[in-house]
């Protein structure tokens, strides 16, 4: 696997930031809702960081850690010079959650990005992401991260107090 090394070295790797609104496709086009993170955010992931499909653990403010699956891909909005990152979280939440703080941790590698001739091919390959990335975050040494200290936020703690 020649794109392992640029992949794992930076794991588990960790970031938070505020959701901002991202091109509205995930939830109205696929039925899979994503949180996107500002620019900054993806600005500092490491610079060789392959773009692809991620599995870990995520939560908004001060919630309970969820599943989750991130996509990190080159953004077509801005004719694929800038990184763009889309996380799924594996939970229902009842409401939108722009402007909160999305922590996340990323622990694993699940495919490379990919183009998809139809939408019906891309959900059914984001399904099976989902679903792989359910099973492995199961595996003890994914599961323990959930309780990692990263995901105790206090609360009103946040960034400054917002």
């Amino acid at each position: 696997m020649p794109w392992a090394d640029g992949v794992m070295r930076h794991l588990p790797y960790f970031c938070r930031g505020q959701v901002v609104r991202g091109f509205g496709r995930g939830s109205k086009q696929l039925g899979i809702p994503t949180a996107n993170f500002p620019e900054q955010v993806v600005d500092n992931l490491p610079a060789d960081v392959s773009t692809g499909i991620y599995y870990g653990w995520a939560s908004v403010g001060s919630g309970d850690v969820h599943k989750m699956v991130v996509s990190i891909g080159w953004n077509p909005y801005y004719k694929n010079t800038k990184k763009s990152m889309e996380t799924h979280i594996m939970h229902t939440f009842k409401e939108d959650f722009y402007g909160e703080i999305l922590n996340v941790a990323i622990v694993g590698y699940l495919r490379p990005e990919k183009n998809f001739d139809s939408l019906e091919s891309l959900i059914s390959a984001i399904q099976g992401d989902i679903e792989e990335a359910k099973k492995r975050l199961d595996l003890p040494e994914h599961l323990k991260l959930k309780e990692d200290s990263f995901f105790r936020v206090p609360k009103g703690k946040i960034m400054n107090g917002h």
